[in-house]
Parts: C-alpha cells; structure tokens; sequence
C-alpha cells in the first residue's frame, strides 16, 4: 500500500451528473475511493497536456529546460 502522506486538502463541488461521471468512471476501474479517482483524473490529465510528475527523490538539478544529451548532440 502506498504510505504517500497527503498534507493538503481540497475541496470541491460538484453537480450531481458529474459526481455520477464519477462514481461510474471509478467502479468500471475497481478504484477504493473518490479521491483515489480524482487523483489518477488529474495525473492523466496533466500527462495529457504534458506536465510530468516528479520522479520520488529527484532532484531539481534533474530537471532542466533543455534535455542534457540534446545539448551534447547539438554541441552545446
């Protein structure tokens, strides 16, 4: 089990169609809560618009704006 602590809350509100898309969207893939779905809809939809999630114990001088082997090809 993932022992992941969450120290922020969020709320939401949502329509009873959408808290319906939901429930659906979360019993067809088995998941054991709301918030567990909401979790996995938001990581596919900021992979969908290229937003990455950090690697656990990466470090910030693992990210860069320019890829470190595009930067040896191009003779930077």
């Amino acid at each position: 089990m993932d022992e992941t602590i969450r120290g922020e809350r969020l709320q939401i509100m949502l329509t009873g169609e959408e808290l319906a898309a939901l429930d659906d969207w979360r019993f067809t893939r088995r998941m054991p809560s709301r918030a567990s779905a909401v979790r996995e809809l938001l990581k596919r939809g900021l992979a969908a618009e290229g937003v990455a999630v950090a690697t656990p114990g990466a470090k910030s001088t693992d990210y860069g704006v320019v890829d470190s082997a595009m930067s040896a090809k191009n003779g930077a």
